[in-house]
């Protein structure tokens, strides 16, 4: 009997035993960034499933080696290729330099489908906020290339912390989140920064406000939550030596300004504006919201200085020029090299990444342009 019930137990515990296996498989199946030799940026809309690859300008989109970094378990394949192909270098080069992948979860259950497009970009030298990408949550802005319009290789995707304020589900529409298009700007249409309360959740995780934020650079919604301040990646390689950085604002405190969700008396809200130009000696290199004012790499910064900034529902105009960081020069050299990295932050908190700030501060920018040595 005792027999017996030893082999009864031996095959429920190997059954519990498969159960168990078969619920620990990922269902995830997502791509979660993108790298390669040539990518200066990857712009993942893991909504619509588009991921924008831009790439210096001399890159061969014949011979684009890229790696994908996806879920646990799970596997990628381009759709006109054997399953299980492992290549990871693609041909982009035929028009519209587009390819479809598959993302299939360990389980086996989903397999979401990407369009991965490959884009020829160098830096614009000028921004006016008029286009946006198609969203179904959040205004993803992004620009042309003066005198080039609707050509995909010269279009540049900016950045903004809406995909973490999406997470506190405080966002009701498009006008909730703290990045949004106006169409009051300056000239045309122009970009709004709030800084917006994030509830219940924000509170949870001990990040009480959101700032509106828009910048040249990387959102990894992946870190928002365990280190907001490292998901905020800066920069584009540009092959030009920066004089000023210029353009128009409106700005607005907010009524109560609080530290860590406590109300601070007598402290008045500051926005910030400012550009960085840093080296980079290869396209991992990104300077974050931890170390941007202060890594070794930093050679150029163009700031508004608190003490400047104008309380006003007029439009100011603004002229920051670059100053030499540390007595750090630019070597041409390198800037023919695409070894320097320039990145442009705009905040309607200047202290927001910390979570000072106040609910109700709010900027506008608009016409924003960098001047930069023939």
């Amino acid at each position: 009997m005792k027999i017996k019930t030893l082999i009864a137990c031996f095959i429920l515990a190997c059954a519990a035993s498969s159960c168990i296996q078969d619920e620990a498989l990922n269902s995830e199946a997502a791509i979660d960034a993108c790298t390669g030799d040539d990518v200066q940026l990857a712009n993942i809309n893991a909504d619509s499933k588009v991921i924008n690859v831009y790439v210096n300008k001399g890159a061969d989109l014949s011979k684009q080696k890229l790696e994908f970094i996806v879920p646990e378990g799970a596997s990628i394949k381009i759709n006109d290729q054997a399953a299980g192909d492992t290549e990871s270098t693609y041909d982009f080069s035929e028009e519209p330099h587009s390819r479809k992948f598959t993302v299939t979860s360990e389980d086996g259950q989903w397999k979401p489908v990407y369009t991965v497009n490959v884009v020829l970009a160098e830096l614009p030298t000028s921004f006016s906020f008029e286009e946006l990408l198609p969203s179904n949550d959040y205004d993803i802005f992004y620009e042309f290339q003066p005198g080039t319009s609707q050509e995909i290789s010269k279009v540049l995707q900016w950045s903004s912390g809406n995909p973490g304020f999406k997470l506190t589900g405080m966002a009701n529409s498009k006008t909730d989140y703290p990045t949004v298009q106006v169409a009051n700007g300056f000239r045309g249409k122009g970009v709004k920064l709030e800084t917006r309360d994030t509830g219940s959740f924000g509170a949870m995780v001990k990040m009480y406000i959101a700032a509106g934020n828009l910048f040249i650079g990387i959102f990894e919604v992946g870190n928002a939550l365990t280190d907001p301040r490292k998901a905020t990646n800066f920069g584009f390689q540009f092959y030009k030596r920066p004089k000023m950085l210029k353009g128009y604002y409106k700005f607005k405190a907010g009524d109560v300004y609080s530290v860590e969700g406590k109300p601070q008396d007598g402290v008045r809200d500051k926005c910030d504006i400012y550009a960085v130009m840093y080296e980079a000696e290869n396209n991992s290199v990104m300077l974050n919201g931890d170390d941007v004012f202060t890594s070794d790499k930093l050679v150029s910064l163009a700031r508004i200085k608190p003490e400047d900034v104008v309380e006003s529902d007029q439009w100011i105009n603004f002229e920051i020029p670059f100053e030499p960081v540390k007595g750090r020069v630019i070597d041409d050299t390198k800037l023919q090299n695409g070894k320097y990295k320039l990145g442009i932050v705009l905040s309607s908190s200047v202290d927001g990444a910390y979570f000072k700030g106040a609910v109700g501060s709010t900027l506008y920018v608009d016409e924003v342009e960098l001047i930069c040595e023939d």
